[in-house]
């Protein structure tokens, strides 16, 4: 009898280890989880929500909501023209190369939404690669040289983030890449 008591708590004990194991990772949270939309606004609501959503491959990331933060802080300075919030989300090399003068100039008129990051790589320990969604609208003759006049573009692009003085921080996007701009 004894020996049967043991042999049962080791099969129950046995069985509750392996459920934990083997559990299923607990899912992102919902609330910042979203999917590519298919059908486009009208002019009049664009550009969309202003919040960052993510794609559930992006929200799987460790340093999801991290980034998820850092990009909210990132265009919530831009719709705000904040100059100092925008600052605070971008690397000393993208400061210097956008004096406060020349970034007002360039975000004079835009206003972003609809953003939603759809992946983010580990390039090293250091430094992510962020694939990120969104649409800007714009007075037509603040409009990318590429679309002119165009009130509404949609971007893509591999977004840099990197690590300085301990914070993650959103990089200068290399001359060579070159963004993916529709108008919409």
């Amino acid at each position: 009898m004894p020996v049967l008591v043991v042999v049962l708590c080791l099969m129950v004990g046995g069985g509750l280890l392996a459920r934990e194991v083997y559990r299923e990772p607990d899912s992102p949270p919902l609330s910042t989880l979203a999917l590519p939309s298919t059908s486009a606004r009208p002019l009049a609501q664009q550009p969309g929500p202003a919040t960052v959503e993510e794609t559930p491959d992006a929200a799987m990331h460790p340093q999801h909501e991290v980034v998820r933060q850092l990009l909210q802080n990132y265009f919530d300075s831009i719709n705000a023209r904040d100059y100092d919030l925008w600052k605070a989300t971008v690397t000393k090399d993208r400061i210097q190369s956008k004096p406060k003068a020349d970034w007002l100039k360039d975000y004079d008129s835009t206003k972003d939404g609809s953003i939603l990051v759809y992946r983010i790589d580990a390039v090293s320990s250091q430094n992510l690669l962020v694939l990120v969604g969104f649409t800007s609208t714009q007075a037509p003759e603040d409009a990318p040289t590429d679309l002119p006049n165009a009130q509404c573009v949609q971007w893509k692009l591999a977004l840099p983030v990197t690590q300085e003085s301990g914070h993650w921080k959103v990089d200068m996007v290399p001359t060579y890449v070159t963004p993916e701009a529709t108008a919409c």
